[in-house]
């Protein structure tokens, strides 16, 4: 699989205003049409083009869907969890072990 491509801010702005102009320019034209026409001039696949229209308008409130924002707190958060999971398993198994070498008579 290829590595992933980093296209500028400015860039994306500049294809979002393009399909954006497409679409009012006929009315008839679908995002996924838009897209497919924009794209390949700009060099970007449809598909991306198409995911970052997507996100802009669940980002704008005009679609619904997890915002760029809550995603990035959403991904932390999950990171800070495992994090807490990691350091609860090694606290479990330290104080398994220094209860054993208090009572050597408890089975663990």
């Amino acid at each position: 699989m290829p590595a992933q491509r980093k296209y500028p801010q400015e860039l994306r702005d500049r294809a979002a205003r393009l399909v954006a102009e497409a679409m009012a320019e006929d009315p008839k034209l679908s995002l996924n049409a838009a897209t497919k026409r924009i794209g390949p001039k700009l060099g970007i696949v449809p598909d991306t083009l198409r995911a970052w229209i997507s996100q802009a308008q669940i980002d704008a409130g005009r679609r619904q869907g997890t915002t760029t924002e809550d995603g990035k707190k959403i991904k932390e958060l999950e990171s800070e969890v495992r994090e807490l999971k990691r350091a609860n398993a090694i606290l479990l198994a330290a104080s398994s072990f220094f209860a054993r070498e208090l009572d050597p008579r408890l089975p663990w």
